[in-house]
Protein backbone atom coordinates (compact mmCIF):
# COMPACT_ATOMS: atom_id res chain seq x y z
CA UNK A 1 0.00 0.00 0.00
CA UNK A 2 1.65 3.12 -1.03
CA UNK A 3 0.98 6.76 1.06
CA UNK A 4 -1.70 7.67 -1.09
CA UNK A 5 -3.80 5.22 -0.42
CA UNK A 6 -5.41 5.49 2.21
CA UNK A 7 -7.61 2.44 4.30
CA UNK A 8 -10.60 3.51 6.05
CA UNK A 9 -12.05 0.93 8.40
CA UNK A 10 -15.46 0.74 9.40
CA UNK A 11 -17.34 -0.91 12.29
CA UNK A 12 -20.14 -3.63 10.37
CA UNK A 13 -22.74 -2.47 12.50
CA UNK A 14 -22.31 1.49 11.23
CA UNK A 15 -21.57 -0.08 7.49
CA UNK A 16 -25.00 -1.82 7.77
CA UNK A 17 -26.70 1.26 9.03
CA UNK A 18 -25.01 3.27 6.15
CA UNK A 19 -26.46 0.79 3.85
CA UNK A 20 -29.75 0.91 4.97
CA UNK A 21 -30.09 4.60 4.59
CA UNK A 22 -28.65 4.50 1.18
CA UNK A 23 -31.38 1.91 0.56
CA UNK A 24 -34.26 3.75 2.20
CA UNK A 25 -33.63 6.78 -0.15
CA UNK A 26 -33.16 5.10 -3.55
CA UNK A 27 -36.17 3.07 -3.18
CA UNK A 28 -38.00 6.19 -2.15
CA UNK A 29 -36.38 8.12 -4.87
CA UNK A 30 -37.47 5.20 -7.22
CA UNK A 31 -40.89 4.57 -5.71
CA UNK A 32 -41.55 8.53 -5.96
CA UNK A 33 -40.52 8.53 -10.11
CA UNK A 34 -43.27 5.50 -11.03
CA UNK A 35 -45.46 6.63 -13.58
CA UNK A 36 -48.73 6.86 -12.09
CA UNK A 37 -50.39 8.53 -9.20
CA UNK A 38 -49.00 8.99 -6.13
CA UNK A 39 -50.49 6.39 -3.17
CA UNK A 40 -53.74 7.23 -1.91
CA UNK A 41 -53.71 9.25 1.16
CA UNK A 42 -54.83 6.23 3.19
CA UNK A 43 -51.78 4.28 2.23
CA UNK A 44 -49.60 5.34 4.63
CA UNK A 45 -46.26 4.35 4.76
CA UNK A 46 -45.50 3.72 7.85
CA UNK A 47 -43.14 0.55 7.54
CA UNK A 48 -40.34 2.63 7.44
CA UNK A 49 -40.94 4.43 10.71
CA UNK A 50 -41.31 1.28 12.76
CA UNK A 51 -38.20 0.13 12.86
CA UNK A 52 -36.28 2.82 14.91
CA UNK A 53 -39.59 4.76 16.27
CA UNK A 54 -41.45 2.01 17.66
CA UNK A 55 -38.25 0.70 19.79
CA UNK A 56 -38.86 2.17 23.79
CA UNK A 57 -35.19 3.98 24.67
CA UNK A 58 -33.84 3.26 20.93
CA UNK A 59 -30.34 5.02 20.07
CA UNK A 60 -28.89 5.41 16.35
CA UNK A 61 -25.54 5.51 16.04
CA UNK A 62 -25.19 7.47 12.69
CA UNK A 63 -23.51 9.62 11.92
CA UNK A 64 -23.44 10.43 15.95
CA UNK A 65 -25.25 8.57 18.43
CA UNK A 66 -28.86 9.73 18.41
CA UNK A 67 -32.19 9.36 20.64
CA UNK A 68 -34.94 8.07 18.38
CA UNK A 69 -38.12 9.43 19.83
CA UNK A 70 -41.30 7.50 20.13
CA UNK A 71 -43.25 9.34 17.54
CA UNK A 72 -47.07 7.35 18.44
CA UNK A 73 -49.36 9.25 20.06
CA UNK A 74 -47.90 12.57 19.21
CA UNK A 75 -49.66 15.45 17.99
CA UNK A 76 -49.79 14.73 13.63
CA UNK A 77 -49.25 18.47 13.10
CA UNK A 78 -45.87 18.05 14.99
CA UNK A 79 -45.57 14.89 12.75
CA UNK A 80 -46.03 16.60 9.47
CA UNK A 81 -43.94 19.60 10.18
CA UNK A 82 -40.93 17.91 11.45
CA UNK A 83 -41.46 15.24 8.22
CA UNK A 84 -41.41 18.60 6.13
CA UNK A 85 -38.25 20.16 8.08
CA UNK A 86 -36.49 17.37 7.29
CA UNK A 87 -37.66 17.01 3.19
CA UNK A 88 -36.68 20.77 2.99
CA UNK A 89 -33.12 20.62 4.78
CA UNK A 90 -34.25 22.65 7.94
CA UNK A 91 -33.95 19.44 10.00
CA UNK A 92 -30.94 17.13 9.67
CA UNK A 93 -30.55 13.83 10.08
CA UNK A 94 -29.28 11.35 7.08
CA UNK A 95 -31.97 8.79 7.25
CA UNK A 96 -34.90 11.05 8.20
CA UNK A 97 -33.84 13.62 5.30
CA UNK A 98 -33.82 10.64 2.71
CA UNK A 99 -36.63 9.08 3.90
CA UNK A 100 -39.37 12.43 4.21
CA UNK A 101 -37.98 13.76 0.45
CA UNK A 102 -39.31 10.65 -0.94
CA UNK A 103 -42.53 11.12 0.87
CA UNK A 104 -45.53 13.14 -1.04
CA UNK A 105 -47.55 15.50 1.39
CA UNK A 106 -50.23 13.61 1.36
CA UNK A 107 -48.14 10.41 2.52
CA UNK A 108 -46.95 12.77 4.95
CA UNK A 109 -50.76 13.53 6.23
CA UNK A 110 -50.86 9.70 6.41
CA UNK A 111 -47.95 8.97 8.04
CA UNK A 112 -48.54 11.81 10.54
CA UNK A 113 -52.23 11.27 11.35
CA UNK A 114 -51.35 7.15 11.50
CA UNK A 115 -49.06 8.14 14.81
CA UNK A 116 -50.71 10.50 15.61
CA UNK A 117 -53.49 7.89 16.86
CA UNK A 118 -51.23 5.25 17.98
CA UNK A 119 -50.91 5.30 22.01
CA UNK A 120 -47.17 5.75 23.03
Amino acid sequence: MTNNHVRIRMKPSRMLLMCAAATLSFAAAAQEKKAGAPAPATEAPVSMCIGCHSIPGYQASFPQVYRVPKIGGQSAQYIEAALKEYRRGDRTHPSMTGIAKGLSDEQISSVAAYYAQRGR
